[in-house]
């Protein structure tokens, strides 16, 4: 079992920037990846991007390219999202997912994009 507790959500204005955090329990180096997904109101679950190892470029959802930026910090066994110039449709819960022979999730952080 993996818990995972995503933090740093809340509201942003277009344009600006806004940092998400998610805590293993675990080395995330144990794991064969983890992603960021996040649900906009009323409509389905998406990936937003996936880091695997750290010497691995991490993969986006062509929405977001240029704007997103997942990292890792093994150490603090943490990945992070850094959002930039973010836009009203970025607004949703965003997921944290965790795998290995297993897929776990966090409870899921609120960002409000506002205009």
């Amino acid at each position: 079992q993996v818990h995972l507790v995503e933090s740093g959500g809340g509201l942003v204005q277009v344009g600006g920037s806004l940092t998400l955090s998610c805590k293993a329990d675990i080395m995330i180096s144990n794991l064969h990846g983890m992603a960021w997904h996040r649900q906009a109101p009323g409509k389905q679950r998406e990936l937003v991007g996936v880091i695997t190892s750290p010497t691995i470029t991490p993969d986006y959802v062509d929405s977001v390219k240029g704007r997103f930026t997942i990292t890792r910090d093994d150490e603090k066994k943490t990945i992070y999202l850094q959002m930039n110039n973010p836009k009203p449709e970025d607004t949703g819960i965003y997921y944290c997912e965790a795998g290995d022979r297993l897929h776990y999730w966090g409870q899921g952080t609120q960002v409000t994009v506002s205009s």
